[in-house]
């Protein structure tokens, strides 16, 4: 429950716009009166608080490289059934725009909530990507006019929002987790690539044309391996999962002991994953490749610190369940590169929305940009 000044500075919004807009939505049965708030020597102000009675839904759907996952919200981000997930090769799948088109309509048929009560869909999926024009650059490019957004929206008779996974994992750190009520952060998606949301004088930052945040491809790796996007030298080919997975496989054919050789027989679970378990479980091997690559995201967060000047960095997405794992060698890289007075005053904290994030932030996403039917 907040009153309309606390919905005005969390908003960022006057005090009259949001005044009308919580009208509005009284008069629409979203939000109701829920009672005075705590005196605080003045008059006692009113508190609102969504109706849980008014039947709306959000479906939000959260992609990486290698796996999609689909889970419905209420208003109150209250998750209606568990997480469905489905394997989903973006790189190597012809047919991943359809099986992605089946996998949405499937699960909202089986929910058995009516579409009329759906505001939308929110989709956070990797890539170079516009989410302003609805394309993305890297995948999809099947899609009618190469826009993913209006294709879904016509294929699914729902609206669909999309963005870049880590933008919208920086979006639900914002709103709901270790961001919440920081002025300048930087969100560090660990996963199949490097990613990065920056959040400025609190709102987040997307950049001239809504690419800001290419962290994977900044040139601080020493190697000679070509990237994804095609250059040398990018953090992604020392530090994504995939190069770890590949380093410790290499470490292996090299006679080096590990319960990854084990580990990697098991076929029902991502190699990566399974890596990440190891390193959690104190595997050195996994344990010292894994800090490595964490020592060389530090390095390259070193540079962004001395033009940003953050107060924060969230390590969120998959690689930050390693927790202390990644978070040791990354301050150690930023004490080594950075300048004492910079490094002191920029905190360091592992995500606690888990592999919640880029859900949340997918149904976050829906609510920024809907609009609610008047009846």
């Amino acid at each position: 429950m907040l009153t309309i000044t606390e919905l005005s500075a969390l908003s960022h919004k006057s005090i009259p716009l949001v005044t009308t807009i919580v009208n509005d939505l009284i008069t629409d049965g979203y939000v109701v009166e829920y009672g005075l708030a705590p005196s605080t020597g003045g008059r006692r102000a009113l508190t609102y608080l969504l109706n849980k009675e008014k039947p709306n839904y959000i479906v939000a759907v959260a992609m990486d490289q290698l796996v999609t996952k689909f889970v419905i919200y209420d208003l109150l981000n209250d998750k209606q059934d568990l997480v469905k997930m489905m394997p989903l090769d973006l790189a190597n799948d012809e047919d991943a725009l359809h099986k992605l088109i089946r996998f949405i309509e499937e699960n909202i048929a089986l929910s058995g909530i009516p579409e009329g009560q759906f505001l939308g869909i929110g989709i956070g999926m990797p890539g170079f990507m516009n989410a302003e024009q609805g394309i993305n650059h890297s995948f999809f490019k099947n899609a009618d006019g190469g826009n993913v957004r209006d294709h879904l929206t016509a294929a699914i008779g729902l609206p669909v929002y999309i963005d870049n996974d880590s933008s919208l994992i920086a979006m639900a750190e914002l709103k709901f987790g270790m961001a919440k009520g920081y002025k300048d952060v930087m969100v560090v998606n660990i996963g199949w690539g490097i990613g990065l949301g920056m959040i400025i004088n609190g709102i987040q930052f997307r950049g001239h044309s809504g690419y800001a945040g290419e962290f994977s491809h900044i040139p601080v790796s020493q190697s000679n391996k070509l990237c994804s996007c095609g250059k040398r030298g990018c953090l992604e080919v020392d530090t994504s999962l995939w190069a770890l997975v590949e380093r410790a496989e290499a470490e292996m054919a090299g006679g080096a002991e590990s319960s990854l050789k084990r580990l990697f027989t098991d076929e029902t679970k991502l190699r990566g994953d399974h890596f990440l378990d190891a390193a959690k479980a104190g595997d050195p091997l996994a344990v010292s490749v894994l800090s490595d690559a964490a020592f060389l995201i530090g390095k390259g967060l070193s540079t962004l610190i001395h033009i940003m000047n953050p107060n924060l960095i969230v390590l969120s997405g998959r690689g930050a369940i390693a927790g202390k794992i990644i978070t040791a060698p990354i301050q150690q890289a930023i004490n080594e590169f950075c300048i004492a007075r910079l490094a002191d005053q920029t905190e360091i904290k592992v995500s606690k929305l888990a592999h919640d994030s880029e859900l949340l932030g997918a149904a976050a996403l829906v609510i920024e940009n809907c609009e609610f039917e008047h009846p």
